[in-house]
């Protein structure tokens, strides 16, 4: 008995022809399932807006407190950037908070007006007596 293989004889090209044409078709229609499914969307994000940490301003000098103890040694603190023009940083400072010294870290922030000044807080002894003055905007 005489057989041919099925890539040979007269119907062997259109078959190999066709088969081809069903591969790459299938092959395109899967990378082009695979693109649309893949989840890769690209957008235009808003800029986040930057984060500012912020501590009452006063508008006028506060008040002084009498207060128990000195407060600790400061705080090491690294000053970063400033997150836009005209912010000024305000150094971390001890603030007497409930009857005991609260750490208030630096931070920036934008001057309540043109030309204010920030008065930072200070300890001082007077007659004997421990007295913290908070920190203001003058």
């Amino acid at each position: 008995m005489n057989t041919l293989p099925l890539t040979e004889g007269p119907l062997s090209a259109p078959v190999v022809a066709s088969r081809s044409a069903r591969v790459a078709a299938g092959a395109a229609a899967l990378v082009s399932v695979l693109a649309i499914t893949s989840g890769c969307v690209v957008a235009v994000r808003p800029v986040p807006a930057p984060v500012v940490y912020t501590q009452p301003a006063y508008a006028e000098p506060p008040g002084e407190v009498v207060v128990d103890t000195d407060p600790p040694p400061p705080q090491y603190e690294v000053v970063g950037v400033a997150p836009g023009p005209g912010f000024i940083w305000i150094g971390g400072y001890y603030h007497w908070y409930g009857g005991r010294w609260v750490w208030y870290r630096g931070h920036y922030e934008r001057p309540p007006h043109p030309g204010a000044i920030w008065v930072g807080a200070r300890y001082e002894v007077r007659a004997g007596r421990r007295v913290y003055i908070r920190g203001f905007w003058r």
